[in-house]
């Protein structure tokens, strides 16, 4: 294999020859310059240079492998380079925002401390800016992210009572699969910005605590690592797919998950194209400036007129997404690739519940995203329940999910959407908080705060089992109740 200085690589810094350093092996990326999903600036910024600390974050560790020909593959920094680079990144100084964390990680509060999922998204705090603002971004003014909360304020109890509850089991089944909770880890992704274990820690803390993980398309860590996590070959895990405008590449994705022993395909219709995440688009002139310690830099420019950059971190995950999916053709098409059971997520009206039923599908996730794609989308409570309305019959004919909004495992949350026919509800940015800052231990203890509240909340209701949640034990309410604190 060849061997390269850092000189040598540093003449490839241009459009027509473009060489980059990752983890001390030197590729060739100039004809993917362009077709790179995050825009040509994020490679030309690190042109001839060592991409190492952009790179590894947010990419699985087979992604060149995948993507780019192995001709590309050119060879290794030689050994003096190697410890050239080592010395500048010991000698380098922390940035504003690494000491920032730093602080904030020393003034963590210590696990045990935490009693409901807001004390858990509180520790966002301890995340680098860049990915709290991926965490926590929502579409345009927020608006469907704050009422997908809201929503389930708007639906009371009607508590049983002199009911036997001693002995309260809240476990149940999804897709065939015990969860000890009606709830499981819905798909995320990046969680290796929060922490270098990442998705490993979801899969770790879920076979520890006996729930069920969604793993995204877009994780930071490979399909073949997540499957490496498991603590037994026998736990499950199900794929959020988001399916590539490429037939072959969607294919091969389905292929390799189901060799790797996952057990369901999840369907994502729900983000087909990059959506307006401000805080998430602005986090490089945030940053910039507190470097800079608010002053603006003023030197040279990349911005071509007419140019409204929206992609942010998230937006490149989503670039190539297949555009033209439709009922009649992309379930068949998964059908022809795979055995394994489909589940559509991001259904937001009745009619789309109904078609997915239409087309078999073994379940169907109530969903806008948490909030973060089309702003004034239905909360998927309110969806929840105009199919409890209109279409009841959708209920015993596909499993029925819901995710975004859910606050507290007790009434205000879980309880209700399983009283109205959901079958499982989904939790994605607090388990990502929970393992940034604690790790697998903290995905643990989050599930054992729901545990506590969904038990406390099924034997104040007169139920023993979730199966014993039915729609006479809620209603909706319309006046406005007092919010709840948040």
């Amino acid at each position: 294999m060849s061997t390269f200085t850092l000189a040598q690589v540093a003449e490839h810094n241009n459009t027509s020859s473009c060489w980059v350093i990752i983890r001390n092996k030197v590729y060739d990326v100039t004809d993917f310059i362009f077709n790179h999903p995050g825009g040509p600036q994020v490679i030309m910024d690190y042109a001839g240079k060592d991409a190492t600390t952009a790179f590894v974050p947010i990419h699985p560790s087979d992604t060149l492998d995948k993507y780019l020909p192995r001709g590309k593959h050119l060879g290794t920094l030689d050994e003096d380079s190697i410890r050239e680079l080592r010395a500048a990144s010991e000698n380098k100084g922390k940035s504003r925002d690494e000491l920032r964390v730093e602080e904030a990680v020393k003034d963590k509060p210590p696990l045990g401390r935490m009693i409901n999922v807001q004390d858990i998204e509180a520790t966002k705090k301890i995340l680098p800016y860049k990915a709290m603002a991926y965490y926590a971004s929502a579409a345009d003014d927020s608006i469907s992210y704050s009422e997908n909360a809201r929503a389930f304020s708007r639906f009371f109890f009607r508590p049983r009572v002199m009911k036997a509850v001693s002995g309260v089991d809240p476990s149940t089944i999804m897709l065939g699969f015990k969860s000890s909770i009606p709830i499981y880890i819905s798909g995320s992704a990046l969680a290796r910005l929060g922490h270098p274990l990442g998705e490993a820690n979801l899969t770790r803390g879920a076979y520890k605590s006996g729930i069920l993980q969604m793993v995204s398309s877009n994780s930071s860590m490979s399909y073949t690592q997540i499957a490496g996590a498991r603590g037994s070959s026998e736990q499950p895990l199900f794929f959020q797919l988001y399916k590539h405008k490429s037939d072959d590449i969607a294919g091969r994705r389905i292929r390799e998950v189901e060799e790797l022993g996952y057990k369901a395909i999840f369907l994502t219709v729900d983000a087909l194209v990059p959506s307006n995440r401000e805080l998430d688009t602005r986090a490089p002139h945030y940053l910039e400036e507190y470097e800079n310690q608010g002053k603006i830099a003023h030197g040279k420019s990349t911005y071509k007129s007419g140019d409204v950059s929206i992609l942010g971190t998230a937006g490149g995950l989503i670039v190539n997404n297949d555009l033209d999916m439709t009922w009649e053709k992309t379930i068949p098409w998964i059908r022809s690739v795979t055995k394994l059971p489909i589940v559509v997520k991001g259904i937001q009206c009745v009619a789309d519940a109904v078609l997915a039923v239409e087309a078999g599908c073994e379940g169907i996730v109530l969903s806008n995203h948490g909030g973060r794609q089309l702003d004034y989308s239905l909360p998927p409570m309110e969806v929840l329940y105009k199919i409890r309305c209109e279409r009841p019959d959708v209920f015993a004919k596909t499993e029925v999910y819901i995710d975004g909004g859910v606050r507290r495992g007790t009434g205000m949350y879980v309880l209700k959407a399983l009283c109205l026919g959901a079958r499982m509800v989904g939790l994605g940015r607090a388990f990502l908080y929970a393992q940034s800052a604690y790790g697998e231990a903290g995905v643990v203890h989050l599930v054992r705060i729901l545990e506590r509240e969904i038990k406390f909340a099924m034997a104040s209701l007169g139920v023993r089992t979730v199966d014993q949640l039915v729609p006479e034990l809620v209603e909706r309410v319309d006046w406005q109740p007092l919010s709840p604190k948040l």
